[in-house]
């Protein structure tokens, strides 16, 4: 019987979200990748236990994470009933619907139909009577926004939600679901946006201003990258790597000379700071407090650590992020 760590909460920063009564911690732990039937269940284990030990009290996932979609709810459904049981109310459990899920017209994007079903799907799978935050997993074109806020609100009036989020929306979506979602009572508690030292979209874009304007929290997802600032590609494409297999979200033409030319000068600049470069990279995200919590994977636990320590520097100069953006736009 797993027992947690006494001291769990004696490092980890708990930032408030938004306007909201609720903290998170400012790394989350992601289970988009490493959580399915591909993956051996005590690596899986080991993961979770040692990220709650950590401090880490959110378990971020969608309804169509594994492989297969579904398998990443599943395994953590078996991992809260088994190891975590004790410990419901200390942990935050996030899903989302929004992407293809089922065949048919009704298994993907934000019709009130698939968005409830989906959900009814993901607690079974968690074996949940509510998750703590259920997100609209990217804005449908097709679907009136009043329906698919007004699905969310529903979750929430059921009780199968607490809170509710947007994610992939732009600015001007977010500020209307959120005006939407304030008339119909339940606030717009947090936005998950893909940011990184690489990709800058949230700030270019006005994602992060409107957040700040609407106060509503913020979790940015792929703070690495894909993996482009752990380090693995320092001295190129690893044969093991996602960018030498068939992924899609990262192939070898993405790796060219002269991005691992700058992931070398980032990674001189987080050994000047005592880092790993994926610990500057988290560490980049969180600075300055805009961003609530940072999302990361992890394939084992010692992944977890190295991620956590991150938090010891969470601090920049004016130079350092000078030079930062210098190397990643010369």
């Amino acid at each position: 019987m797993y027992t947690a760590h006494p001291d769990r909460y004696a490092e980890m920063p708990y930032r408030r979200t938004g306007r909201s009564g609720l903290k998170l911690p400012a790394l989350s732990l992601g289970l988009w990748h490493n959580f399915g039937p591909d993956r051996p269940a005590e690596t899986q284990r080991a993961i979770l236990r040692r990220a709650f030990d950590l401090g880490i009290t959110h378990f971020d996932l969608a309804n169509n994470y594994g492989p297969p979609p579904g398998a990443a709810e599943a395994a953590l459904g078996e991992f809260l009933r088994t190891e975590f049981a004790s410990y419901r109310d200390e942990l935050i459990v996030s899903t989302k619907a929004g992407y293809l899920m089922w065949p048919g017209p009704y298994g993907e994007w934000g019709s009130r139909k698939y968005l409830l079903s989906s959900l009814d799907q993901s607690l079974k799978r968690l074996g949940l009577d509510y998750v703590d935050v259920f997100y609209s997993h990217r804005f449908d074109p097709q679907t009136p926004l009043e329906e698919t806020m007004g699905a969310l609100h529903s979750a929430v009036q059921q009780g199968k939600a607490l809170y509710v989020g947007v994610s992939n929306y732009s600015a001007e979506q977010t500020r209307e679901a959120a005006r939407i979602l304030a008339g119909l009572g339940t606030p717009l508690l947090i936005h998950q946006p893909r940011y990184s030292m690489l990709d800058r979209r949230p700030e270019d874009e006005g994602v992060l201003d409107a957040l700040d304007e609407l106060q509503v929290g913020s979790i940015a997802y792929s703070p690495l990258e894909q993996g482009l600032l752990t380090g693995r590609y320092l001295d190129g494409i690893p044969e093991d790597s996602r960018a030498a297999s068939d992924s899609p979200f990262l192939n070898r033409d993405a790796v060219t000379e002269d991005l691992v030319a700058r992931l070398r000068a980032l990674d001189d600049i987080a050994k000047s700071r005592g880092q790993t470069l994926a610990q500057l990279a988290l560490a980049w995200v969180l600075r300055g407090g805009r961003v609530t919590s940072a999302l990361v994977g992890a394939s084992s636990a010692r992944q977890v650590e190295d991620s956590v320590a991150a938090i010891g520097n969470l601090d920049f100069d004016a130079e350092e992020l000078a030079r930062i953006d210098e190397v990643v736009n010369p």
